[in-house]
């Protein structure tokens, strides 16, 4: 099967391999041998020297993770969303108490930094600004850094940053552009299964932390933070996927991060050419365009879903559709992680089988 939807993704035999490895005491010597060399090598992807931790949960939870530990009910929160999972982070913070105003921006679009400039001038009282660096529902990659410049640098406000499908595929740099919380996952760039979260945590977030008023247990940034000074989880954790995490990172690093950018960028690129030859075009901008998924809009009176369904039967690949109001109007090819030319090649030749079936040419 020749899987092209952004998450799960598809996992290579070695990484496997490795996660059939004998289970070990979660409390012992060799757990933390693992645990902090892991947390090292997560942080070297992440570019922060800022505390880092990991959950057994998916994004959403560290997204959860990320709201709860640093704001309390009734704290006002902005949440800048270009789509689907833009809006979730904004609904978990509501979901918990907070003051969330929405300041949605056209699918397909980026975040506009005067509307949020504005914005922020607007409401002086605002605590925290939540943004997702990339909309895999959209396939739309946020300018991050100049977000960062307006809420850090003009307004100093908390900054937490949905970093699931970005973080290992795409620049993130951390520390240099100043967010306080990021989070991502290991179904995406990470080459992993599902089943991991991961969490940055900032001096700012930390200070935040001491005054958050929102209820957790599960996710309670101070009880990983208490074990991990044990070398310990303060819960059971997914140790198979550790084990994953731990190889995947080694050959992340030795690959060197930013040969695996490179990479991500060459397969977009690949991608987007491709599906243009074959008469379609891509939904946002490509000035914005993702480089872990690519959103493909079809002609007005074609059912999206529909080419989905020929290119599944005809060749065993399996696209993404989309949310929403996009529903049957586009859809998605996932390309994060490990990729190869000749993966995009087939999915191509299907799809373009697929759209001489329905008649487009």
């Amino acid at each position: 099967m020749n899987l092209r939807i952004p998450g799960p993704i598809p996992v290579p035999d070695d990484i496997l391999d490795v996660m059939s490895s004998p289970m070990i005491n979660h409390r012992g010597s060799d757990f933390k041998d693992i645990l902090y060399r892991v947390t090292s090598n997560l942080k070297q992807v992440f570019e922060t020297e800022s505390d880092m931790y990991i959950l057994t949960s998916s994004g959403t939870g560290a997204m959860e993770a990320a709201v709860t530990n640093t704001l309390s009910p009734g704290d006002q929160v902005l949440c800048a969303s270009i789509g689907s999972f833009g809006n979730r982070f904004g609904q978990i913070a509501e979901t918990f108490g907070a003051n969330v105003t929405m300041l949605n921006f056209p699918a397909g679009t980026a975040v506009d930094l005067d509307r949020l400039r504005n914005q922020l001038m607007e409401a002086p009282e605002t605590k925290a600004v939540l943004v997702t660096h990339n909309e895999t529902n959209t396939g739309v990659t946020n300018d991050l850094e100049a977000i960062c410049s307006v809420v850090k640098g003009e307004f100093d406000k908390l900054l937490l940053v949905d970093g699931i499908s970005s973080v290992c595929s795409i620049p993130l740099r951390t520390d240099e552009w100043g967010c306080d919380v990021v989070v991502s996952a290991s179904q995406k760039g990470w080459m992993l299964p599902p089943g991991l979260a991961f969490i940055s945590f900032s001096e700012r977030a930390w200070s935040a932390n001491a005054e958050a008023k929102m209820p957790r247990f599960y996710f309670d940034v101070s009880q990983y933070k208490k074990y991990y000074e044990m070398g310990q989880p303060p819960w059971t954790p997914a140790l198979s996927p550790i084990f994953a995490l731990d190889y995947s990172l080694s050959k992340v690093l030795a690959e060197g991060i930013g040969s695996v950018y490179k990479r991500h960028v060459e397969i977009a690129q690949m991608t987007r050419e491709g599906i243009k030859s074959l008469g379609l075009s891509i939904f946002p901008d490509e000035s914005i365009a993702s480089n872990t998924v690519t959103a493909v809009k079809v002609p007005e009176g074609i059912d999206a879903d529909h080419i989905r369904k020929i290119v599944s039967s005809k060749g065993n690949v399996i696209l993404a559709g989309a949310y929403g109001e996009l529903t049957g109007k586009m859809f998605r090819i996932g390309h994060m992680g490990y990729v190869s030319p000749q993966e995009i090649n087939h999915m191509l030749e299907v799809l373009g089988e697929a759209l001489q079936e329905i008649g487009i040419s």
